[in-house]
């Protein structure tokens, strides 16, 4: 039986593609150190559930810890790693520089070094559509120069890819790397807009629209996503360097993208236009002609089919939500 090794499985998409592989019958290796970037009790939430399944091992680690990884591996064994952990968030990575390079750098390292010292036959792993940075060229294509990322976190996410191609060429390793695009749904991040504006709309506060609402997201439902990344762990069309987009190929505007979770929630939004914040991009627009080539990616969800059973979540877990907003407060907590 396949034993998958998945950082980042109390994280939003490594706790989907847990589940994807655990009704598999796959066994799940899931490490996470439930850090306070965001409300740690949503991320022990989603650890609970997997760990109903007898097939899931849960570790509580941290990936830049070189020696808990070495033990992870020679306890484990896995047979293939999906490296999904990371400090996310581009203003985040203004203040606070250092947890990026522990975890985007240094634990990138620690994986991929690992994976080829156990004889892991491919790695895959989370870009972003942010290495995109300051391209204008629409829709983002894989082949497209990215040398000029906007954010701390884009330049961390883009030297992932470099020190993948880099083992690809001195080791023969295959590693496959994911660039997402605004991934959303329901047990998704509270730093990111469709949950903090939902949030403020149900408590009657304002929302900040950044670029005075002139931003577009290609904002991709998590089972698309979801999809895709089980489909890069085992298709065989695969080269041994792979980057490869998985976007929604469909942007959408943000006053859209807000008066969709006014029509849904039954809320209204108070907004405040202010000024583009440093490091945003004006929009993001997936090209998936290379997915939907080698995994057969096709996304399905429109926003409004995504954003349905994400408000629903949220207005079914009023517990849960709350003690994310006392944590988003009480911590000062920093929004996407």
């Amino acid at each position: 039986m396949a034993r998958i090794l998945i950082t980042g499985t109390a994280g939003f998409i490594g706790f989907y593609v847990a589940k994807a592989l655990l009704n598999e019958g796959k066994t799940v290796i899931g490490v996470d150190n439930f850090n306070s970037y965001y409300a740690p009790d949503l991320k022990f939430a989603r650890d609970e559930i997997l760990r109903k399944n007898n097939n899931f091992i849960s570790i509580n680690s941290d990936i830049s810890d070189l020696s808990s990884v070495k033990s992870i591996f020679k306890e484990h064994k896995p047979s293939m790693v999906c490296h999904l952990a990371a400090q996310a968030g581009v203003r985040y990575s203004l203040k606070n520089p250092y947890s990026y390079q522990k975890s985007n750098l240094e634990g990138f390292v620690n994986l991929i070094e690992q994976s080829r010292l156990n004889s892991i036959q491919r790695f895959v792993y989370a870009s972003s559509s942010s290495v995109y940075g300051g391209n204008t060229k629409l829709p983002y294509s894989e082949d497209d120069p990215v040398e000029t990322p906007v954010s701390l976190y884009a330049a961390t996410k883009r030297s992932n890819e470099l020190i993948a191609y880099a083992y690809t060429h001195l080791w023969g390793l295959q590693t496959v790397g994911l660039r997402f695009f605004t991934v959303y749904g329901p047990w998704g991040r509270p730093d990111m807009a469709y949950w903090s504006f939902l949030e403020a709309m149900r408590h009657g506060d304002p929302i900040k629209v950044f670029n005075h609402g002139k931003n577009k997201r290609d904002f991709t439902y998590i089972d698309d996503v979801t999809t895709g990344v089980m489909a890069s762990l085992v298709t065989e069309k695969l080269n041994q360097y792979e980057i490869i987009n998985l976007g929604n190929n469909e942007p959408v505007g943000l006053m859209d993208f807000i008066s969709t979770l006014e029509e849904l929630s039954g809320l209204v939004a108070i907004k405040e236009m202010v000024p583009a914040q440093p490091g945003d991009v004006v929009s993001t627009f997936a090209s998936i002609d290379r997915a939907a080539e080698k995994l057969g990616f096709k996304p399905s969800t429109s926003l409004r089919e995504g954003l349905e059973p994400f408000v629903k979540w949220y207005q079914d877990n009023p517990a849960l939500v709350d003690k994310v907003r006392e944590f988003r407060f009480s911590n000062n907590e920093v929004s996407q």
